[in-house]
């Protein structure tokens, strides 16, 4: 309109036809069965095709810790314009019926471990397991089964039984040993997509005994409370997740929130709450940021003032705070020994680099670290003054006798009394990212 100075545009939009999806395919999975990866399916059959669903299937089937990958194809189907079909093809991971092995770990010192494990029971996708570990700090026997689709939406069941012996003096804790046999359920729901709710009861019986040299606190305790302890259980956790990978993921976030309770019927009282949030962000091609921290609390309620001495958090060692010797900052006992805490407090950031002269390498990483943390006893109050950094060089690698991983460290504040240990490595013990 010339008088107006307007003009008036029309758009026309061609929707064009809508692809649906004829049939989803499965290939390489010679072990398990179809319907283990169909039900991981968010892109349904016979539904609109969505880039968004397929990867996101893709996803969840490389999440599964049974296959070593996962790859997608989408064909057209021949002689229509409208149709595809979708296959995934999976490459499976051995499972394994018997696993032996040994390990070492500057903590728990030699490590001997025979297990029967199957991540991927007939092909079910359910988890069974019957373990004994051995080691310088702990003797473990335990038996645990896991069904990850007790019903068809995705609602897990578990349970274990376990008995288990620790000598806190070889994990260079306040000497005394404690026997403990017990059994547990729980029950898994998912929420959303990337939020999961789990509730679940425990029971264990505990038994503290004593050394020639155990300091006055632990005395002080069984004048107390007496030396055989029974314990029922209440707890529940929430987990948001939406890393690409559960080992050596690139991208995603991973947060929870557990909380267990001693309830009153039990010979002691009291309460632990456990954050934690991981955080991986690319950086630019093969550089990742890593973002980690972990604050846990717990206390006594009722007839108990506090938390029982063998339920407090540690830290140092190689999945704290590097550079210091595993669990030996906080407070010490009346022989000047690590006792833990009731507060615990620990961040770390990483740059994961590239491997040199290799590419696409998901078996090995090395990474630059600052690490930060410390433990606080109850009856202390929080202060930033006591948390200890360093800074340093890890490396991880998924080996074919276990998982290897050391760190070369410098604390960046260490103080009078503190052990330092630059060097440290384990192989064949469990980690996470």
């Amino acid at each position: 309109d010339e008088d107006d100075k307007t003009v008036v545009i029309n758009i026309f939009i061609d929707p064009g036809k809508r692809i649906y999806v004829r049939r989803i395919t499965f290939s390489g999975n010679t072990k398990t069965r179809d319907e283990v990866l169909r039900r991981e399916m968010r892109q349904m059959e016979t539904g609109w095709i969505s880039n968004k669903d397929v990867k996101r299937s893709l996803t969840r089937l490389k999440r599964l810790r049974f296959f070593e990958e996962a790859m997608v194809d989408v064909k057209r189907v021949p002689n229509t314009i409208d149709q595809v079909d979708v296959d995934y093809k999976v490459v499976e991971r051995p499972s394994g019926n018997l696993m032996a092995g040994v390990g070492y770990s500057q903590t728990q010192g030699a490590l001997f471990d025979v297990s029967i494990m199957q991540e991927n029971f007939l092909g079910s996708g359910k988890r069974v397991g019957l373990t004994f570990n051995n080691s310088q700090v702990y003797t473990l026997y335990r038996f645990s089964y896991l069904n990850p689709y007790t019903t068809i939406n995705g609602i897990s069941r578990g349970f274990n039984i376990f008995y288990r012996t620790t000598d806190s003096e070889r994990a260079n804790l306040t000497r005394y040993t404690t026997d403990v046999y017990g059994t547990g359920m729980n029950f898994g729901l998912p929420l959303s997509e990337y939020n999961f709710l789990s509730v679940g009861g425990e029971f264990d019986d505990t038994i503290l005994r004593t050394t020639d040299y155990t300091a006055n606190e632990i005395y002080d305790f069984i004048d107390k409370n007496g030396d055989n302890y029974r314990s029922y259980r209440l707890t529940s956790s929430w987990r948001h997740d939406t890393r690409n990978r559960v080992l050596f993921p690139d991208s995603g976030v991973l947060q929870s929130v557990s909380i267990e309770a001693a309830l009153p019927v039990s010979d002691l009282n009291y309460y632990k709450i456990n954050y934690k949030h991981n955080w991986l962000y690319s950086l630019a091609e093969d550089y990742i940021l890593l973002l980690k921290g972990n604050v846990a609390y717990g206390d006594g309620y009722g007839d108990n003032d506090v938390l029982p001495f063998f339920e407090n958090y540690t830290a140092g060692g190689p999945h704290t705070v590097r550079g210091f010797r595993g669990n030996t900052l906080g407070p010490l006992d009346s022989n000047y020994r690590p006792l833990g805490g009731n507060l615990k407090v620990v961040g770390n950031m990483e740059v994961i680099l590239p491997v040199p002269f290799t590419e696409n390498v998901r078996s090995f990483r090395i990474s630059v670290f600052v690490d930060a943390g410390n433990v606080y006893a109850a009856s202390e109050d929080f202060d930033s003054s006591g948390i200890r950094y360093s800074t340093g060089l890890s490396a991880i690698w998924l080996s074919p006798v276990g998982v290897l991983s050391f760190s070369l460290a410098k604390p960046l504040n260490d103080k009078e009394g503190d052990q330092i240990e630059s060097f440290q490595f384990t192989l064949g013990t469990t980690f996470n990212w």
